[in-house]
């Protein structure tokens, strides 16, 4: 790995040029095995710097906070019940504009880095409203007027929100400071929901589900403190119960290898089964993952129940633990500034307040909070189709909605043309950043990165069935991350942002011939079932077939297998 360079795999050009999409992608996996994505050395510390800058901002917010002064006396204000609010809206903050998840080339976002803000602040850009049948006055997928002054408000209340002083002594959580004021922390939600409301995108980007969530809880007054601890332990046993699963192994062994951490070639083989022939998940995958699942779903009930003394202090630390070794690994999507806020959780919330339980609650909307969320998650399991994977809280578990998109050069030169948007379609980016010999190289090695992951085995065979016979040479496969990078300004593995409602306002803009677009729509497994259900749609014509394929024939194939079991229930091919 060089410190500028990419460490990208050797190939014969010519020759690996000549070989099919499966055979291209098997040197592309035995590298990403050995060396995960190559990402320089400077790209990382790149991140690193970020998260510094991220804790910086944070740090500098929170000292602006009259009776809180010093700035290397932390020791007398960290634990503050207003320090953690306005870490929880700067970090919203954070993430709303884009600097956050999703952020520059570890999540395919190249030039520019980020979308977000430039995308929510321009008119005409694409809006993705949940439920446009449903709820008046949220109709179409054009941003307006409307759309950019929501997002401009939400932007601007919640900077002078954290930029507020508490409100006066608080008994219950003896502090003098006291909390931000109440109607600051309503208007904020109600824009969220709003913004939400006509545009699901940027309430994801703004991460609702966890700091929207917790912004909740700042309505409950001296309950604050107990209230968030329930969001937590939501969102840890949350994100545990969806990796009792076959696919969470995958993302241990992928990330792993990616992980600068990791650095020996002969460590990051162990993970495989047996490198380089078969790259399924080895034993220690296996262990990290069952491990990890573990402690995410039983140390969170110790840390609550514990009230103190070496039982907290242990699982804080454990905790801790489990949250830099995800960040130390600086995954792709790079939720880096979101693991370093759970360790801050942590700190503030068990260990600080760990005398504060269910017996200091001087009201039940703490419990109704916890109820409703925990059961968005149960339904999120359930019917994954329906509820995105973040507040569905299914982080990491490898089990998501994906989509491949199968475009014609015709196709992308009309989405330049249709489509008001900052950054240029991902071919063209990485050939801008590579040049264009060998933009084949860093394309491949994103087919990898998701062949690596269980349903890759099924998207690269159904890209066979999207395709016309004979003519797959004249698509570029992409995707679907990719495609709503460009499109929507902001992606983070969520396939419900490029399903069949971006294909739709796609179409409106850009009026795609019939076969000049196919995308392949792969629903993530309900945890009740061993199947996902896949769909096929023209941009032109719609939905041309439908199916199921069985997990247990994805994960038993290697990464570079294109010819999964497809069980077809309705067709109507022409």
């Amino acid at each position: 790995m060089g410190f500028l360079e990419p460490d990208l795999p050797v190939v014969d050009m010519a020759r690996w040029s000549k070989g099919t999409r499966s055979e291209r992608i098997r040197p592309m996996a035995e590298h990403w095995a050995e060396v995960g994505f190559g990402t320089p050395v400077a790209l990382h510390l790149f991140y690193v710097g970020k998260v510094c800058l991220y804790i910086l901002g944070g740090w500098l917010i929170v000292l602006s906070t009259k009776g809180i002064d010093g700035f290397t006396g932390v020791g007398d204000w960290w634990s503050e019940p207003i320090v953690f609010e306005k870490v929880v809206l700067y970090t919203l903050l954070f993430e709303v504009i884009g600097l956050g998840c999703g952020f520059g080339p570890l999540n395919n976002r190249y030039l520019p880095p980020f979308g977000s803000i430039l995308y929510w602040l321009r008119p005409r850009t694409i809006r993705l409203p949940p439920w446009p049948g449903q709820i008046p006055l949220t109709k179409g997928t054009d941003r307006t007027v409307v759309d950019i002054a929501l997002y401009a408000a939400l932007l601007v209340l919640t900077a002078i929100a954290v930029l507020s002083d508490g409100t006066g002594p608080v008994p219950e959580l003896d502090t003098t400071v006291g909390l931000l004021p109440v109607w600051q922390i309503a208007v904020i939600l109600g824009l969220l929901a709003l913004i939400g409301l006509r545009d699901k995108v940027i309430f994801l980007a703004a991460r609702g589900e966890v700091y929207a969530t917790l912004t909740v809880t700042f309505l409950f007054a001296a309950d604050v403190i107990v209230a968030a601890k329930l969001v937590f332990v939501v969102i840890w046993m949350g994100a545990a119960t969806s990796k009792l699963n076959k696919h969470f192994p995958f993302v241990v062994s992928t990330m792993m290898s990616n992980s600068p951490v990791f650095r020996r070639k002969s460590l990051k083989r162990k993970f495989f089964e047996n490198f380089p022939d078969d790259l399924r998940p080895g034993r220690l995958s296996r262990v990290f993952a069952h491990g990890g699942t573990a402690v995410e779903m039983c140390i969170p009930l110790v840390l609550f129940f514990s009230h103190g003394g070496w039982s907290t202090a242990v699982a804080a630390f454990v905790m801790v633990c489990f949250h830099l070794a995800i960040l130390t690994a600086i995954p792709m999507g790079v939720p880096l500034e979101w693991n370093v806020f759970m360790i801050f959780g942590v700190l503030v919330l068990f260990v600080a307040h760990a005398d504060l339980g269910l017996t200091s609650l001087h009201s039940p909307a703490p419990v109704l909070l916890f109820l409703v969320i925990a059961g968005i998650v149960i339904a999120g399991n359930l019917f994954p189709q329906r509820i995105s994977f973040l507040p569905g809280m299914r982080y990491y578990a490898g089990n998501w909605d994906t989509t491949m998109w199968c475009v014609k050069a015709s196709a992308a030169e009309k989405i330049n043309r249709g489509i008001v948007a900052i950054a240029s379609m991902p071919q063209a980016q990485l050939e801008r950043v590579y040049g264009k010999d060998r933009a084949q190289i860093p394309m491949f090695m994103g087919y990898a990165f998701r062949a690596m992951n269980t349903h890759g085995r099924a998207l690269f065979t159904l890209v066979h069935r999207a395709m016309p016979a004979g003519r797959e040479d004249e698509y570029t496969v992409t995707d679907g991350e990719r495609i709503c990078s460009t499109a929507v300004g902001w992606n983070f593995g969520d396939g419900h942002m490029h399903n069949e409602q971006l294909i739709s306002a796609m179409q409106e803009r850009c009026q795609f011939e019939p076969g000049e677009v196919r995308v392949v729509l792969l629903d993530a497994q309900p945890i009740h079932q061993q199947t996902q259900e896949y769909r096929l749609v023209d941009a032109a014509t719609g939905e041309f077939e439908r199916g199921v394929v069985f997990v247990a024939d994805m994960v038993i194939r290697q990464p570079w297998a294109d010819d999964v079991p497809v069980h077809v229930r309705e067709s109507d091919r022409t």
